[in-house]
């Protein structure tokens, strides 16, 4: 197992103590956003065409102690964008870790090796570098040549100084299965700590459309790496019922509440992939959110959805109900053959709804409206 056995004890005891005292939905880990700027335009990413304004825009240290504060999750996912583009980045992740928080830095690595120095080694710290692939693949998948070499440079040079590095690889259609077998054998020779692996969402406002896997491509393509990799030691960082599940062997239902995202425009509803309304605090976003209008089978959006960002607290959820079937796929791996679990059907499922460009002119409102106040000559000064 690719997580630190304390992190695995303390998360265990957190769900366990939701499990027994009744509470239905809780948070797993939080979602922190800071800002969506990044120093690359992926062609499958969906957050890098928002109007320059809200591109420039950062949450402050002080929002970012405050998501913590009211979420209260175990373990901190700091994604973006680039959070290294973020100048108070280091005080956001050294609040956060004085606070004893699993946080993981989410980074694509161009400009680690430069902010190396910024940070230090930590038994609750671990960068997570993105590496969709090897150099072909994942630099085809982020539209520009070279990154992939920079990215493992920079993954040496942390390890060097002691880092804990985990990986996050996005799968794309198209991705064959040895060649992506062969690519976890290199980032475990690497000496990373561990991989996090998922299927690309289809984001509504991704340029590249053509290339995200439906669910039944996700569940073929993951039996047949998992299949390759008996016997190989892959680390994972994921909990070994979400990998079963990626290989079509557990029908789970989302729990996008696991995973909550703050961002600049506040708590998003209802995850961290579909931006369809803010709530203006945590207890608003789990209390006024309407739940079962989201996930596959209830929402056109969620159809083809395999990300762990829905679906890994689900696992983890399971995991308690069902120790001993956790025990067993933790053992013999992800099952392989045989017939997969039954699909969720989507024949009540409601139509898409889009709201970019609401969600969009609101934004830019508040921010022309707090412009203009700004420029506003205090009565005082005009006398």
């Amino acid at each position: 197992m690719a997580v630190p056995i304390m992190q695995a004890v303390r998360v265990g005891a957190y769900v366990v103590k939701q499990h027994l005292s009744g509470r239905k939905r809780y948070p797993l880990v939080l979602m922190l956003e800071p800002l969506f700027r990044c120093n690359l335009a992926c062609a499958g990413c969906g957050k890098i065409d928002y109007p320059a304004p809200i591109l420039n825009q950062r949450l402050s240290v002080q929002e970012c102690l405050d998501a913590d504060t009211e979420c209260g999750a175990p373990v901190i996912a700091v994604a973006g964008g680039e959070p290294l583009l973020h100048k108070e980045m280091p005080e956001i992740i050294a609040g956060l870790l004085a606070r004893k928080k699993y946080v993981y830095l989410c980074t694509n690595a161009l400009l680690l090796d430069k902010k190396l120095d910024d940070y230090a080694p930590n038994p609750y710290f671990s960068w997570d570098v993105h590496l969709d692939g090897d150099q072909s693949m994942h630099d085809a998948s982020v539209c520009q040549d070279g990154v992939y070499d920079r990215a493992v440079a920079a993954i040496r040079k942390a390890k060097e100084r002691g880092f804990r590095v985990s990986i996050n690889c996005t799968v794309f259609d198209g991705a064959e299965p040895e060649r992506l077998a062969a690519f976890f054998d290199t980032v475990m020779a690497m000496g990373v700590d561990g991989i996090m692996t998922a299927p690309g969402y289809a984001y509504e406002r991704a340029p590249d459309q053509a290339h995200f896997l439906n669910r039944q491509k996700t569940k073929q393509l993951f039996r047949d790496v998992f299949r390759l990799g008996k016997g190989r030691k892959w680390k994972f960082t994921q909990s070994p019922l979400f990998l079963n599940f990626l290989a079509g062997n557990e029908t789970y239902h989302c729990t996008p509440w696991g995973k909550p995202l703050r961002n600049v425009f506040g708590w998003q509803k209802p995850c961290y992939l579909l931006g369809e309304g803010y709530a203006r605090s945590f207890k608003e976003l789990m209390e006024d959110t309407a739940w079962e209008q989201y996930g596959t089978g209830n929402y056109e959006k969620c159809a083809d959805c395999m990300v762990h960002s829905g679906y890994e607290s689900s696992a983890v959820i399971d995991a308690v109900k069902r120790p001993l079937h956790i025990m067993k796929v933790a053992l013999m791996g992800p099952q392989t053959e045989g017939p997969m679990a039954p699909e969720i059907s989507l024949e009540n499922q409601r139509p898409a709804e889009y709201t970019y460009a609401e969600h969009v002119d609101a934004r830019m409102g508040e921010l022309a409206t707090k412009k203009a106040a700004s420029r506003k000559v205090p009565v005082d000064a005009a006398e």
